[in-house]
Protein backbone atom coordinates (compact mmCIF):
# COMPACT_ATOMS: atom_id res chain seq x y z
CA UNK A 1 0.00 0.00 0.00
CA UNK A 2 1.08 3.50 -0.64
CA UNK A 3 -0.14 6.17 1.98
CA UNK A 4 0.24 9.51 2.02
CA UNK A 5 0.36 12.63 4.07
CA UNK A 6 -0.98 16.63 3.66
CA UNK A 7 -0.39 18.00 6.61
CA UNK A 8 -2.36 21.06 5.97
CA UNK A 9 -4.73 20.16 2.89
CA UNK A 10 -7.70 22.14 1.89
CA UNK A 11 -10.72 22.60 0.45
CA UNK A 12 -9.77 23.62 -3.36
CA UNK A 13 -12.32 26.39 -5.38
CA UNK A 14 -11.22 26.38 -8.35
CA UNK A 15 -13.06 29.31 -10.39
CA UNK A 16 -12.97 31.15 -13.63
CA UNK A 17 -13.71 34.32 -14.62
CA UNK A 18 -13.47 35.14 -18.45
CA UNK A 19 -12.13 38.64 -17.54
CA UNK A 20 -10.37 39.28 -13.72
CA UNK A 21 -10.92 42.24 -12.23
CA UNK A 22 -9.34 43.61 -9.10
CA UNK A 23 -11.92 45.75 -6.69
CA UNK A 24 -15.10 44.81 -8.99
CA UNK A 25 -17.80 42.15 -8.39
CA UNK A 26 -16.46 39.33 -11.13
CA UNK A 27 -18.69 36.38 -11.95
CA UNK A 28 -17.85 32.68 -12.21
CA UNK A 29 -17.97 31.09 -15.57
CA UNK A 30 -16.65 27.65 -14.62
CA UNK A 31 -16.21 26.52 -10.65
CA UNK A 32 -15.29 23.07 -9.23
CA UNK A 33 -14.66 21.97 -5.73
CA UNK A 34 -12.81 19.19 -4.18
CA UNK A 35 -10.25 17.95 -1.65
CA UNK A 36 -7.25 19.47 -2.26
CA UNK A 37 -3.58 19.27 -0.64
CA UNK A 38 -0.58 17.75 -2.61
CA UNK A 39 -0.72 14.19 -0.83
CA UNK A 40 -4.27 13.89 -1.12
CA UNK A 41 -4.10 14.65 -4.72
CA UNK A 42 -1.33 12.48 -5.06
CA UNK A 43 -3.90 9.50 -3.46
CA UNK A 44 -6.35 10.26 -5.99
CA UNK A 45 -4.48 10.07 -8.94
CA UNK A 46 -2.87 6.55 -7.77
CA UNK A 47 -7.36 5.24 -7.16
CA UNK A 48 -7.62 6.39 -10.42
CA UNK A 49 -4.94 4.61 -11.59
CA UNK A 50 -6.01 1.30 -9.55
CA UNK A 51 -3.05 1.73 -7.26
CA UNK A 52 -3.82 0.48 -3.51
CA UNK A 53 -4.02 3.66 -1.21
CA UNK A 54 -5.16 6.06 1.44
CA UNK A 55 -4.67 9.52 3.16
CA UNK A 56 -3.70 10.65 6.16
CA UNK A 57 -2.52 14.31 7.72
CA UNK A 58 -4.73 16.43 9.84
CA UNK A 59 -8.54 18.39 9.68
CA UNK A 60 -9.75 20.68 11.99
CA UNK A 61 -13.16 22.18 12.50
CA UNK A 62 -16.01 22.01 10.56
CA UNK A 63 -14.48 22.56 7.27
CA UNK A 64 -12.46 19.58 8.46
CA UNK A 65 -15.79 17.35 8.62
CA UNK A 66 -16.84 18.57 5.17
CA UNK A 67 -12.93 17.48 4.05
CA UNK A 68 -13.92 13.93 5.41
CA UNK A 69 -17.34 13.84 3.53
CA UNK A 70 -15.59 14.69 0.10
CA UNK A 71 -13.26 12.22 0.96
CA UNK A 72 -15.25 10.00 0.83
CA UNK A 73 -17.13 10.59 -1.99
CA UNK A 74 -13.89 9.88 -3.86
CA UNK A 75 -14.23 6.45 -2.13
CA UNK A 76 -10.64 7.52 -0.43
CA UNK A 77 -9.21 5.16 2.69
CA UNK A 78 -9.22 7.75 4.98
CA UNK A 79 -6.57 7.94 8.21
CA UNK A 80 -7.11 11.71 9.07
CA UNK A 81 -6.85 12.61 12.23
CA UNK A 82 -8.44 15.90 14.09
CA UNK A 83 -6.98 18.48 16.17
CA UNK A 84 -8.52 20.95 18.51
CA UNK A 85 -7.36 24.28 17.60
CA UNK A 86 -8.36 26.34 14.11
CA UNK A 87 -10.00 24.26 11.27
CA UNK A 88 -9.39 23.22 8.17
CA UNK A 89 -7.96 25.92 5.31
CA UNK A 90 -10.35 26.72 2.05
CA UNK A 91 -7.76 27.94 -0.85
CA UNK A 92 -9.53 29.56 -4.01
CA UNK A 93 -7.90 29.43 -7.08
CA UNK A 94 -8.89 31.74 -9.62
CA UNK A 95 -8.20 31.14 -13.95
CA UNK A 96 -8.62 34.27 -15.89
CA UNK A 97 -6.15 36.16 -18.06
CA UNK A 98 -3.08 34.89 -15.26
CA UNK A 99 -4.01 32.73 -12.54
CA UNK A 100 -4.55 33.83 -8.94
CA UNK A 101 -4.87 32.15 -5.97
CA UNK A 102 -5.15 32.62 -2.27
CA UNK A 103 -4.56 29.87 0.05
CA UNK A 104 -6.19 29.87 3.71
CA UNK A 105 -3.54 28.86 6.77
CA UNK A 106 -4.71 26.01 8.44
CA UNK A 107 -4.79 24.48 11.84
CA UNK A 108 -2.32 25.07 14.79
CA UNK A 109 -0.25 21.41 14.79
CA UNK A 110 2.39 20.44 17.17
CA UNK A 111 5.14 17.45 17.37
CA UNK A 112 2.68 15.93 20.07
CA UNK A 113 0.31 15.53 16.63
CA UNK A 114 3.16 14.25 14.53
CA UNK A 115 4.05 11.57 16.84
CA UNK A 116 -0.08 10.33 17.11
CA UNK A 117 0.38 10.48 13.24
CA UNK A 118 3.40 8.06 13.11
CA UNK A 119 1.46 5.92 15.23
CA UNK A 120 -0.68 5.99 13.34
CA UNK A 121 0.68 5.04 9.87
CA UNK A 122 2.45 2.43 11.92
CA UNK A 123 -0.65 0.55 12.24
CA UNK A 124 -1.26 0.81 8.28
CA UNK A 125 -0.82 -3.06 6.76
CA UNK A 126 1.16 -3.90 4.07
CA UNK A 127 2.45 -0.09 3.74
CA UNK A 128 5.48 0.06 1.43
CA UNK A 129 5.44 3.47 0.49
CA UNK A 130 5.24 6.80 2.06
CA UNK A 131 4.53 10.22 -0.01
CA UNK A 132 5.19 13.35 2.35
CA UNK A 133 4.14 16.31 0.18
CA UNK A 134 3.26 19.74 0.27
CA UNK A 135 3.45 22.68 2.88
CA UNK A 136 4.94 22.26 6.69
CA UNK A 137 2.90 24.24 8.71
CA UNK A 138 5.30 26.81 10.89
CA UNK A 139 4.62 25.22 14.31
CA UNK A 140 6.11 21.95 13.44
CA UNK A 141 9.16 22.99 11.36
CA UNK A 142 11.22 19.88 10.23
CA UNK A 143 8.36 17.49 10.28
CA UNK A 144 8.96 15.24 7.13
CA UNK A 145 12.73 14.63 9.37
CA UNK A 146 10.49 14.30 11.77
CA UNK A 147 8.57 11.70 10.56
CA UNK A 148 10.96 9.77 8.63
CA UNK A 149 13.17 9.39 11.94
CA UNK A 150 10.42 8.17 13.65
CA UNK A 151 9.70 5.61 11.19
CA UNK A 152 13.07 4.69 10.14
CA UNK A 153 12.79 1.24 11.48
CA UNK A 154 10.23 0.75 9.16
CA UNK A 155 11.23 -0.73 5.03
CA UNK A 156 9.25 1.70 3.55
CA UNK A 157 9.90 3.82 0.37
CA UNK A 158 10.11 7.80 1.26
CA UNK A 159 8.91 10.06 -1.59
CA UNK A 160 9.21 13.62 -0.97
CA UNK A 161 7.58 16.45 -2.68
CA UNK A 162 8.30 19.59 -0.80
CA UNK A 163 10.28 22.77 -1.11
CA UNK A 164 14.12 24.28 0.55
CA UNK A 165 15.29 23.47 3.49
CA UNK A 166 12.47 21.42 4.50
CA UNK A 167 13.16 18.54 1.31
CA UNK A 168 16.59 19.26 2.68
CA UNK A 169 16.38 17.84 5.80
CA UNK A 170 15.10 14.26 4.27
CA UNK A 171 17.97 13.62 1.90
CA UNK A 172 20.16 12.41 4.28
CA UNK A 173 16.88 9.43 4.95
CA UNK A 174 17.64 8.38 0.94
CA UNK A 175 14.21 9.38 -0.35
CA UNK A 176 13.47 6.75 -3.18
CA UNK A 177 12.07 9.69 -4.97
CA UNK A 178 11.73 13.72 -4.96
CA UNK A 179 10.19 16.07 -7.61
CA UNK A 180 11.17 19.53 -7.40
CA UNK A 181 10.15 21.41 -9.99
CA UNK A 182 12.52 23.97 -12.27
CA UNK A 183 11.48 26.90 -10.05
CA UNK A 184 12.34 24.87 -6.80
CA UNK A 185 15.63 23.16 -8.29
CA UNK A 186 16.71 27.25 -9.18
CA UNK A 187 16.06 28.23 -6.05
CA UNK A 188 17.74 25.44 -4.23
CA UNK A 189 20.86 26.03 -5.89
CA UNK A 190 20.34 29.53 -6.55
CA UNK A 191 21.10 29.26 -9.77
CA UNK A 192 19.40 30.01 -13.03
CA UNK A 193 19.37 26.74 -15.12
CA UNK A 194 18.83 26.93 -19.21
CA UNK A 195 19.34 23.88 -20.43
CA UNK A 196 18.69 20.34 -20.38
CA UNK A 197 22.23 19.72 -19.19
CA UNK A 198 22.00 21.86 -16.22
CA UNK A 199 18.71 20.20 -15.21
CA UNK A 200 20.95 16.92 -14.91
CA UNK A 201 23.42 18.48 -13.40
CA UNK A 202 21.79 19.52 -10.24
CA UNK A 203 19.40 17.12 -10.42
CA UNK A 204 22.61 14.97 -9.60
CA UNK A 205 24.20 17.14 -6.70
CA UNK A 206 20.62 16.09 -5.26
CA UNK A 207 21.32 12.36 -5.70
CA UNK A 208 24.60 13.27 -4.12
CA UNK A 209 22.82 14.63 -0.94
CA UNK A 210 20.96 11.20 -0.88
CA UNK A 211 18.03 11.22 -3.44
CA UNK A 212 17.61 7.68 -5.22
CA UNK A 213 15.72 9.39 -8.28
CA UNK A 214 15.07 12.74 -8.89
CA UNK A 215 12.19 14.12 -10.67
CA UNK A 216 12.39 17.55 -12.37
CA UNK A 217 9.11 19.22 -13.89
CA UNK A 218 9.54 21.72 -16.00
CA UNK A 219 5.88 22.44 -17.14
CA UNK A 220 5.15 22.51 -21.28
CA UNK A 221 8.68 21.57 -21.67
CA UNK A 222 8.45 18.26 -20.13
CA UNK A 223 10.05 16.53 -17.58
CA UNK A 224 13.56 14.90 -16.95
CA UNK A 225 14.71 11.48 -14.68
CA UNK A 226 17.70 11.00 -13.24
CA UNK A 227 17.32 7.36 -12.07
CA UNK A 228 19.04 5.78 -9.03
CA UNK A 229 21.21 4.17 -11.87
CA UNK A 230 22.31 7.57 -13.52
CA UNK A 231 20.42 7.21 -16.22
CA UNK A 232 18.73 10.60 -17.98
CA UNK A 233 15.71 10.32 -18.84
CA UNK A 234 13.42 13.28 -21.43
CA UNK A 235 10.15 13.53 -21.56
CA UNK A 236 8.83 15.90 -23.89
CA UNK A 237 6.18 18.28 -23.39
CA UNK A 238 2.95 17.72 -25.00
CA UNK A 239 1.07 20.84 -26.26
CA UNK A 240 -2.43 21.41 -25.64
CA UNK A 241 -4.63 23.76 -23.54
CA UNK A 242 -3.71 24.36 -20.01
CA UNK A 243 -6.59 25.25 -17.97
CA UNK A 244 -5.32 24.56 -14.15
CA UNK A 245 -2.16 23.49 -13.01
CA UNK A 246 -2.86 22.81 -9.49
CA UNK A 247 -2.22 19.48 -8.84
CA UNK A 248 -0.15 18.56 -11.81
CA UNK A 249 2.92 17.91 -10.24
CA UNK A 250 1.46 15.46 -7.59
CA UNK A 251 -0.08 13.75 -10.61
CA UNK A 252 3.21 13.47 -11.94
CA UNK A 253 4.47 12.07 -8.63
CA UNK A 254 1.03 9.55 -8.77
CA UNK A 255 2.09 8.39 -12.48
CA UNK A 256 5.65 7.93 -11.37
CA UNK A 257 4.74 5.20 -8.59
CA UNK A 258 1.91 3.86 -10.38
CA UNK A 259 4.08 3.42 -13.51
CA UNK A 260 7.13 1.49 -11.31
CA UNK A 261 4.48 -0.41 -9.45
CA UNK A 262 3.35 -2.11 -12.31
CA UNK A 263 6.32 -2.34 -14.69
CA UNK A 264 9.49 -1.77 -12.46
CA UNK A 265 10.45 0.42 -15.30
CA UNK A 266 11.80 3.74 -15.22
CA UNK A 267 11.16 4.87 -18.51
CA UNK A 268 7.17 3.43 -18.13
CA UNK A 269 7.19 5.19 -15.07
CA UNK A 270 8.40 8.68 -16.62
CA UNK A 271 5.97 8.34 -19.65
CA UNK A 272 3.05 7.62 -16.75
CA UNK A 273 4.40 10.52 -14.83
CA UNK A 274 4.10 13.00 -17.81
CA UNK A 275 0.68 11.86 -18.87
CA UNK A 276 -0.51 12.16 -15.72
CA UNK A 277 0.91 15.56 -15.19
CA UNK A 278 -0.33 17.02 -18.23
CA UNK A 279 -3.51 15.12 -17.90
CA UNK A 280 -4.40 17.15 -15.18
CA UNK A 281 -3.16 20.76 -16.34
CA UNK A 282 -5.27 19.90 -19.41
CA UNK A 283 -8.39 19.93 -16.97
CA UNK A 284 -10.11 21.29 -13.80
CA UNK A 285 -9.16 19.02 -10.30
CA UNK A 286 -7.48 15.60 -11.18
CA UNK A 287 -7.15 14.05 -13.87
CA UNK A 288 -9.14 11.15 -14.90
CA UNK A 289 -7.57 7.60 -15.66
CA UNK A 290 -9.23 7.47 -19.48
CA UNK A 291 -7.21 10.62 -20.27
CA UNK A 292 -4.06 9.79 -18.76
CA UNK A 293 -3.78 6.92 -20.99
CA UNK A 294 -4.70 8.75 -24.19
CA UNK A 295 -2.15 11.21 -23.58
CA UNK A 296 -0.11 8.20 -22.24
CA UNK A 297 0.84 7.16 -26.02
CA UNK A 298 1.39 10.97 -26.85
CA UNK A 299 4.77 10.54 -24.66
CA UNK A 300 7.85 10.64 -26.40
CA UNK A 301 10.97 9.36 -24.20
CA UNK A 302 14.82 10.08 -24.76
CA UNK A 303 17.74 9.50 -23.26
CA UNK A 304 20.32 12.80 -22.60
Amino acid sequence: MIATVTLNPAIDCVVKVEEFRAGSLNRVSEEAVFPGGKGVNVALVLAELDVDTCVSGFLAGTTGKAYEAMLAEQKLKDHFLFVDNGFTRINTKVSSQEETEINGIGPVLTFVDLDRLCSKLRELPDLNTLVLSGNVPSGVKGAYEYILKNLSDLQIRPVVDVTGKELLKTLPFHPFLIKPNLEELEDLFTVRIKTLGEVRYYARELQHMGAANVLVSMGAEGMLLLTEEKTALYAKGVRGKTVNTVGAGDSSVAGFLAGWEGTHSYEEALRLAAAAGTATAFTYGTAHKDEIQRLEKRIQIERI
